[in-house]
């Protein structure tokens, strides 16, 4: 007898958790009888969009005259493939309707923690500078930490640039960061819409990670947030629901910006940032500052540069800027 057949069930679900890639389980199901029924039975789930929002069609086994016709053009397939077809590209996922990732994950009925790996970031930004956010959503955006900064090197800036900055740099700088933030907000709502259908149909999910392959932004829903998101759907309004698809994200409520700024940041680790920047938002209706430096420091206490960045930038002044809903 083979051992593996003796195991339990449990046994086998629990080794799947473990693979949790959704590409790899659903060529899994094709195996046998007992892993097509145990495979949908999987609690944490790895879903890359970039390989699986174009096709459904690859955990299908090849009929036997496929398969002779692929072994007899095979030897000619990379001249064929050189004339007449192009590279594939990656789908974006802001072109994606949140019913594609509900149609990959449908053969799953017991999801309760997911990851979704996005193919890109989505905020634009100049040479040089980067951005990196991590939001927190329930039914509509709860907190985002922005932290950003024009440039990195490691030549020390002058003592000048260290002491301050004019008000005409002030003002150009303000409105990049301003821009910085709201391009952070736009990437988190599309994410948090996109992801909308998987929660409404997976009433046992318990966590929601989506982040993009480079790192630039991560959108975590806990098990409340996800509760509140569900009573929301529910109690939907048909006019709020329209102009969300209209826009092909969620919509942003108003919020406070709570902003610190260095015209030049050094660092313990010899790195100077140029225009660093740290950005809490939260959402303006029952405001309170309280637990700014916690939420602040915990977005990236596992990223040294930017974590080392937050730490220093929570000693500089704070500035308030409100924003409208959009």
């Amino acid at each position: 007898m083979d051992v593996f057949d003796g195991l339990p069930d449990a046994i086998v679900v629990d080794i799947l958790n473990k693979v949790g890639d959704v590409k790899t389980l659903h060529r899994c199901s094709t195996l046998s009888k007992r892993f097509n029924s145990l495979v949908p039975q999987s609690e944490s789930l790895f879903l890359r969009l970039n390989q699986l929002a174009t096709t459904d069609t690859e955990s299908r086994p090849d009929s036997p005259v496929s398969k002779i016709f692929q072994t007899l053009v095979k030897p000619f397939q990379g001249f064929l493939l050189s004339l007449f077809s192009k590279p594939a590209k990656p789908t974006r996922y802001t072109n994606l309707s949140p019913i594609v990732p509900s149609k990959i994950l449908s053969r799953f009925d017991r999801i309760k923690n997911l990851e979704v790996e996005l193919p890109g970031a989505d905020v634009s930004l100049e040479k040089g500078a980067a951005v990196k956010w991590k939001a927190e959503f329930g039914k509509t955006l709860k907190t985002c930490v922005v932290v950003a900064f024009r440039s990195a090197s490691t030549v020390s800036s002058s003592p000048s640039s260290l002491d301050g900055e004019s008000d005409a740099e002030f003002v150009s700088g303000l409105k990049t960061r301003v821009v910085w933030t709201i391009g952070a907000l736009m990437a988190a709502s599309t994410r948090h819409f996109l992801m909308s259908e998987v929660v409404k149909e997976h009433k046992e999910m318990e966590s929601l990670v989506m982040h993009d392959v480079g790192g630039e932004g991560t959108v975590v829903m806990g098990p409340e947030g996800l509760g509140e998101f569900r009573k929301r759907e529910e109690a939907r309004v048909e006019e709020a629901e329209e102009r969300v698809m209209k826009n092909r994200r969620s919509v942003v409520p108003n919020v406070r910006m709570s902003m610190r700024h260095a015209p030049s940041l050094k660092l313990k680790s010899g790195i100077t940032l140029e225009s660093a920047t740290l950005v809490i938002v939260r959402p303006s209706e029952e405001y309170s500052d309280a637990g700014d430096d916690e939420l602040a420091t915990e977005a990236f206490a596992g990223n040294c540069m930017y974590g080392e960045a937050v730490v220093a930038l929570l000693k500089r002044k704070k500035n308030t800027l409100e924003i409208n809903s959009f």
